[in-house]
Formats: structure tokens, sequence, C-alpha cells
């Protein structure tokens, strides 16, 4: 790896800052209060070519890599925005891989022009209300009847679902039981979200309230073949080809956070005068956001391999996951001090740090757990016992 300044890479952070200064705290306070999404926002993103910077030229995308995807969020991130302004747009940078790599000629070229340019909107599901990340006991079922497969079955947590046209779904095409192996028998299907065998139900929760998660229930949902991506009965294997670009892209994100929170913590510890003397003076204070910095900066550093590795063509499952970890504990750490350097003002709205706070913490549950990555690490890296 070569740590020379990119010239490339700060132009791209530069484009970004200009975006994002149209967009300060109060804007995402008030997103968030009002669970609206930011559309304007996403729209001066889309129209300068930054939700396609991932996606090949051929298909009116920026061609760029993982590295340029994961500074573009990181940027956003650090702007205040956090995961509000990243979950409008981070499915797109990453989310159709599969679409492109195993979908026919036809899938791609429907599909990616509208993703890049930002006029496409597309949705991810995966997960269901009794498997969560045992993602080989999915229930959700398609039936071949024809030329169409008949889709039912429930997921959660899907972002942005009201707003889609389109979602990758993962969906039994043979039950577990009749399969020579529990990641056999699952299928990659684009389906239309705005069919009306599709329910939508909104989930509340406790932050990243501008981007709704969603529970999706689909009744009878005919879907063509055309539809399908790759081969009946690979779906698992496709997935896993966007499980290490999604958790650098996430790390990036919790890098922003951590950096956004932190620049405020230090603002205020340098602003706020209490006997006599600014309280960024008193080492109680200061010695905790150094240490942050420092955590800040090593998970940024496992962030650049794991990005560099992937756009290189190499392996990448180690340093993805460790990424991912260290980030969202770094970042995770770093609210929590910015809302302590702040005291009672930190639990306040107008400040921001609780929103950073509630946005950073979910970093450490989706779209891994921390747990999930240490059973990944143990298991795969250190050649340790599976424990489930």
């Amino acid at each position: 790896m070569d740590f020379t300044p990119n010239p490339d890479h700060e132009a791209i952070r530069e484009g970004i800052r200009r975006v994002c200064s149209k967009y300060p705290d109060l804007y995402w306070r008030e997103k968030d209060d009002q669970h609206e999404f930011p559309w304007d926002f996403y729209d001066d993103m889309a129209a300068g070519g930054w939700i396609g910077i991932a996606i090949p030229e051929e298909f009116g995308g920026g061609g760029q890599g993982i590295t340029e995807a994961s500074i573009v969020l990181e940027e956003v991130a650090a702007s205040g925005a956090a995961m509000n302004g990243c979950s409008s747009m981070h499915l797109s940078m990453f989310g159709m891989e599969p679409v492109r790599k195993y979908g026919s000629p036809e899938l791609a070229q429907l599909i990616l022009p509208g993703v890049a340019n930002g006029t496409l909107h597309t949705a991810f599901g995966v997960t269901e209300p009794d498997a969560g990340t045992d993602t080989t006991s999915i229930k959700t079922r398609a039936v071949r009847d024809g030329d169409e497969y008949v889709v039912t079955g429930a997921k959660v947590w899907t972002t942005k679902a009201p707003y889609c046209d389109y979602c990758l779904l993962l969906v039994r095409t043979t039950p577990k039981e009749l399969c020579d192996g529990p990641t056999q028998g699952m299928t990659l299907l684009l389906v239309d979200l705005k069919d009306p065998a599709v329910d939508i139900t909104p989930i509340p929760k406790l932050g990243r309230n501008a981007v709704v998660s969603c529970e999706v229930r689909y009744d009878g949902l005919r879907v063509p073949v055309s539809m399908r991506v790759g081969e009946e009965g690979e779906g698992f294997r496709y997935i896993l080809d966007g499980l290490n670009p999604e958790r650098i892209l996430i790390a990036s994100e919790a890098l922003g956070i951590g950096k956004a929170a932190l620049r405020k913590a230090v603002a205020y510890a340098n602003d706020r005068h209490i006997f006599g003397r600014p309280i960024g003076q008193n080492q109680g204070l200061a010695f905790p956001l150094a240490d942050s910095h420092a955590k800040l900066r090593a998970a940024e550093m496992m962030v650049r391999v794991a990005s560099w590795r992937y756009d290189n063509g190499l392996t990448c499952g180690e340093e993805a996951n460790l990424a991912k970890y260290l980030a969202a504990e770094a970042a995770f750490d770093c609210a929590d001090r910015a809302m302590q350097t702040h005291g009672g003002f930190g639990y306040a709205k107008e400040y921001d740090v609780e929103r950073y706070w509630r946005e950073a913490r979910l970093m450490k549950i989706a779209p891994v757990s921390q747990e999930m990555v240490l059973n990944f690490v143990s298991n795969k890296v250190l050649g340790l016992p599976r424990s489930y």
C-alpha cells in the first residue's frame, strides 16, 4: 500500500464536503425528528454522480472502487449527516453487485443505469423475524409456476422500502431439509416492491429515523423468471460477494460518525469554561478524547487496508470484518465521550451529539453484530472450533 496522499481521493473529499456544506446539523436533526427522507440531499448527491461512483462506466457509473466509495460515505457521515445521510444512498453504491456479476445482461441493463444516476431505488431483503443472522434458516419461499415464481414470506429491517422500485430478495426455492447442505436451495430475485401483493410496514426505532426500516410481507407475489439473478439455488453464494464491501462501507460510515463526534467534543471542550478555565484543560476530559482519537486512527488504517485489498482482488474477509468491528467500537466510543464532554447538554438535541450516539450504537449491531464478527475471527482466522 502507498500512503502518499492521492490527489483523486482528496478531490473526492473536497467534492463531498462542498455538497454536504449545504446540509448542516440542523437539517439532519429536523429530518430525523420529522422522520422525513432527505430527498434534496439525495438528489444533490445523485446529480454529482456520487451515488454511482463504484458502478462500472458501461452502466453510467463512475467505474471507481470500494476505496473511493468508502471515502464518499466517510465524508458524508463526518459532515454530521451520520447514518441518516449515508443510509439514503449506500445500498445503491454496493448492493447491486450480485446483479452486475451474476445477472443476465438484460437484467443488468434494466437496473444498473438507473441505480447509477439515482433515479432507481433498490432495497435488500435477507433478514427475517425468526432467522436474523442465521441466514440459512430463512423461510420466505418462491415456488416455480411456469415462467414465474410465486413468493410468500416476510422480511424485516428492509431499508427505504416505501421509496424503492425493486428489492434484491433472498428466498428459498428448495426447503432446507431437502438440500444436501444448509446454504443450498436459496435464490436471489429482483422483486417489484410496488406490486399490491407486497405489504410494507415501517418499524418504529431509536435512531436513523430519516431513513425508514420496514417489515415487508410478500403474499403470493408473482415474479418473472427473467428477474432471477444467476442460477436457481445459488443465491447464498451470490450474496457473499456483497458482504465484504458492505462491511468496509459501514466501517467507513462509522469512521465518519466518530470524526464528527470527536470534532464536536473538542470544540466544546475548548469553548466551555468552568472554574475559570476551559474544560479541555482538565486531563479527565483531555485524555479520554486523545484516547478516542487514537482508536479512531487505528480503525481508519484497517478500513484502508480492507478496501485496498478488495479493490486489488485480494482476499479481505478478515480485514473487512475487523474494519467493521474496530470502526464500530471506535465510533461509539467517540460518541459516548462526546456526550460525557458535553455533560447535561450532551443530552440536548440542539448539540447533536445525542444523535451521533444513537446512530453509532446501531453500528455495533448492524449489518452484523460484533459478536458474529468475533465468531468469524475465532473460527476462520484463529482456527478455533466453531461455536454455533
